[in-house]
């Protein structure tokens, strides 16, 4: 069997690593193929590096543009691959350009596609997110939604067969590495953090990025944080900053570190001793409530809305009355403290990986593993 993995962020490096892992652990050489959508270094190869995978087979140096460019590139650059190199199954993960693009460059050659994270939905079709993982989940053969709830988002798009619920695998990534994390990164000495008395912040999508107006009302929120905080900047936050003369404004918040992008454990090493997460990215909402840490989302929706069942993240927008009010109840309240950072993970048990190899494989041994004509676009 021959599997290949599509994948250009680092959050699709980290939620696959542990189906590549279960492969390799089968004795099946996966085909792994970078997109390089986050072409900074420090945002893609220290990852895969840290996370110790084996080499990359094709690097595609797509790098940034419109969505239009971005996508189109990858499905250029990923078919010629495909056709080369012909592999039974192609992997994705999430939701992102290159989700989009391997799956279309994939199912267009008639090769099967395997959408993990599969069924999640925001029901906020102005998010270019919410159009990828649609189109991905229909135009894939076989789908692992993390949860039953995303599956029942698939089953009333009218997609039934070959989807199997088997948790995130991002439970498996923290799990994996967070005691690492604890014994190899110094991040906390470096930056003069105190376990639990600090605030990680995260934001870098579109709708928070892109429109000046979202800029100042998130940085109106982080002027009136009422305790340290620090804040690993993706390179498209930092240059939207600067485009619209607000980066010196950001710089000069007092109780803000804003930081490089960091390397994994790095990062997970910060989660897991942050007192809260204020972030706009849906896997921080998931490893936040992994790793116990009340989470406040910088969104008005989530396509990971089992985080706000469980109690342990709220939807605060940009609301800077609401964002810091419930900073400030987490910091007075300790009953509400403890019920967020003690609500229970919803995504599984860390055996995701495994059970999507099983699965795959079980299917190519059966002649299973093909694209059905009725699933052709």
């Amino acid at each position: 069997m021959k599997p290949a993995f599509v994948f250009g962020t680092r959050p699709e490096i980290i939620k696959l690593a542990p189906v590549i892992r279960a492969f390799l652990d089968r004795g099946v050489e996966p085909l792994l193929i970078h997109t390089g959508q986050h072409y900074d270094y420090e945002m893609s190869s220290v990852f895969l590096e840290e996370l110790e995978m084996p080499p990359i087979d094709h690097h595609l140096e797509v790098g940034s543009g419109t969505q239009a460019e971005q996508t189109g590139l990858a499905m250029i650059k990923i078919e010629k691959v495909l056709v080369d190199e012909r592999p039974d199954v192609v992997l994705v993960q999430g939701d992102t350009n290159t989700v989009l693009a391997g799956a279309l460059a994939s199912v267009k050659l008639k090769i099967p596609v395997a959408h993990v994270e599969a069924g999640l939905r925001s029901f906020d079709r102005t998010m270019p997110e919410e159009i990828n993982r649609i189109l991905a989940d229909h135009a894939s053969e076989v789908l692992f939604p993390p949860t039953e709830e995303a599956r029942k988002n698939l089953e009333r798009e009218g997609i039934t067969e070959n989807v199997y619920v088997v948790g995130n695998t991002v439970v498996d990534a923290v799990l994996q590495n967070a005691e690492v994390a604890e014994r190899k990164s110094d991040v906390l000495e470096r930056f003069g953090l105190k376990p639990k008395e600090y605030v990680l912040i995260t934001a870098h999508r579109a709708e928070n990025t892109d429109r000046r107006e979202n800029l100042e009302r998130l940085i109106e929120i982080l002027e009136g944080l009422p305790t340290r905080a620090v804040y690993p900047m993706h390179p498209r936050t930092r240059g939207r900053l600067e485009e619209f003369g607000l980066w010196e404004r950001m710089a000069s918040i007092e109780n803000l570190t804003v930081t490089k992008p960091l390397g994994y454990l790095d990062f997970l090493k910060l989660e897991k001793n942050a007192f809260a997460i204020m972030t706009d990215s849906g896997g921080i909402q998931e490893e936040a409530i992994i790793l116990n840490v009340p989470c406040l989302t910088l969104r008005y929706n989530t396509e990971r809305p089992e985080t706000v069942k469980a109690g342990g993240n709220v939807l605060v927008g940009l609301e800077k009355e609401r964002a810091l009010g419930y900073l400030q109840r987490l910091l007075k309240d300790g009953e509400l403290y403890r019920k967020m950072a003690g609500a229970a993970n919803p995504f599984g048990d860390g055996k995701a990986g495994e059970r999507i190899a099983e699965i795959l494989m079980g299917l190519y041994k059966e002649g299973k593993l093909k694209v059905k004509s009725s699933k052709f676009i």
